[in-house]
């Protein structure tokens, strides 16, 4: 598996108490969605301060750090750079004081025109510090808020400017607000316990705080918290929404819900419809750790194989699709994962992944486990086949780095020396999701964007 995962956006409101300590429980559940920096701004008495740095939370963040981000409003980030170097400059949440006073910034997602966007307001004398897009959502905020009386209508008049991908949290003196892009793209969602108010990207966060999930932000929608009310505007023409589709089969943690629909449900329907599809007589199912877990689990309810765990993980080891070759990844591979040879010695073994790009660390782990012993090793794959790259905030590579677009099933098989391979179709993957309140972006799987 190569695909990055998303940032992690969360932001929360107390009339009174303490937020930054609430905010890092917060990032501490959406560590998941990114892991090269993090962030966590706050206002107190209007004043707003800031503290962020590359690394993991629980190594950017100590107790005397929490202790001077005294406020009631706090917004949090956690990164994973899709664009922008992995510097600390680029780190989140984004601050910037202008003419109206104070704001910050925490961004998930990607947009498609921000090149454009950065010569347009170049020349109108902005000055960028950093190069992310969410930089430009920030600067676009603030211009539109010199023109209009309020922060979220500023937000509002920005939409139009923003082509892509954006589930946003921002922060005002005075407001706390969440803002998510017309199509949808990126999850975001409204907890509540008592007079405190969270925003996430995904409903976990949520359960991390001792909030109850109220509803998800509809695409197009700006939500903020005012003086202990929660408040909405909604655009009167919105397009049909498209959320990615793989935010249920990778990005977004089992036990959140997202639009509706169970991610760990929807995990456990992808396993059900590739044993339904690619049967295969079999002596047990393992998952590749983590997103192909639950989906192992449901092959193995529907074809009655048992499951068991076929890998220890070791959870203190680098992403292996950074690494700079193949005998890099190969060595991160095994350093990463160790298969159960008591699992898997002299079984037919099933092993599903929830997906395949370019093949360079799948390869890797069927080694693993010809080495462990198994006699047969037969892949099956939680998605589709990628066929086009994502201009959304998904870091597929570029077309002709994507295994699928240049090699059969057969020969995908061949290259990765498994007994047999099965990617789950289209029509099925659509039917995982039987409970979502929105339609998805596929075009990582389709070719057809919805911009």
């Amino acid at each position: 598996m190569s695909i990055h995962e998303e940032c992690g956006v969360f932001g929360i409101y107390r009339r009174e108490g303490e937020c930054a300590r609430a905010t890092y429980f917060g990032l501490f559940a959406l560590q998941h969605r990114g892991q090269e920096a993090c962030g966590i701004a706050t206002v107190n008495d209007l004043e707003l301060s800031c503290h962020k740095d590359s690394g993991l939370v629980g190594d950017v963040f100590t107790d005397a750090i929490l202790d001077k981000l005294a406020g009631t409003m706090a917004i949090g980030h956690c990164r994973y750079s899709t664009t922008g170097d992995n510097v600390r400059e680029n780190a989140q949440p984004l601050t910037l004081k202008y003419v109206k006073g104070s704001l910050a910034v925490a961004h998930n997602g990607n947009l498609v025109n921000t090149e454009e966007l950065k010569t347009e307001y170049n020349y109108k004398g902005a000055i960028f510090h950093t190069d992310t897009d969410s930089e430009v959502i920030a600067h676009i905020i603030a211009q539109e808020r010199l023109n209009c009386g309020s922060i979220e209508q500023a937000i509002m008049n920005a939409m139009p400017h923003l082509i892509g991908a954006y589930s946003i949290v921002v922060m005002s003196s005075r407001k706390l607000l969440a803002a998510r892009d017309p199509h949808g793209f990126r999850p975001l969602c409204i907890g509540q316990n008592g007079d405190t108010f969270v925003f996430a990207s995904e409903s976990c966060a949520l359960d991390s705080v001792g909030a109850k999930f109220v509803r998800d932000v509809l695409p197009g929608e700006v939500v903020w918290v005012e003086d202990g009310k929660l408040h909405s505007i909604l655009p009167k023409v919105l397009p049909k929404s498209s959320l990615c589709i793989f935010e249920y089969l990778y990005f977004a943690r089992p036990d959140s819900v997202i639009d509706g629909q169970s991610v760990y449900g929807s995990r456990l329907l992808a396993g059900k419809y590739l044993a339904q599809e690619f049967p295969v007589e079999a002596d047990v199912v393992i998952g590749v750790p983590e997103s192909g877990l639950v989906a192992a689990k449901g092959y193995a309810l529907e074809s009655r194989i048992p499951y068991n765990d076929g890998f220890i993980k070791n959870r203190y080891i680098a992403r292996t699709f950074i690494k700079p070759d193949q005998s890099s990844r190969e060595m991160a591979v095994r350093l990463k994962l160790n298969p159960m040879k008591a699992v898997v010695a002299g079984k037919r073994v099933v092993v599903i992944d929830d997906s395949i790009v370019r093949g360079t660390t799948t390869k890797p782990i069927i080694k693993l486990l010809r080495e462990a012993g198994a006699t047969e090793i037969h892949l099956r794959i939680a998605s589709p086949k990628f066929i086009a790259p994502c201009y959304y905030g998904t870091d597929v590579p570029d077309k002709e780095k994507l295994i699928a677009v240049n090699h059969s099933t057969e020969e995908i098989c061949k290259m990765l020396d498994a007994d047999s391979l099965g990617f789950l179709s289209q029509q099925n993957l659509l039917k995982t999701c039987p409970n979502a309140t929105c339609d998805f972006c596929d075009a990582c799987f389709t070719e057809n964007y919805p911009i």
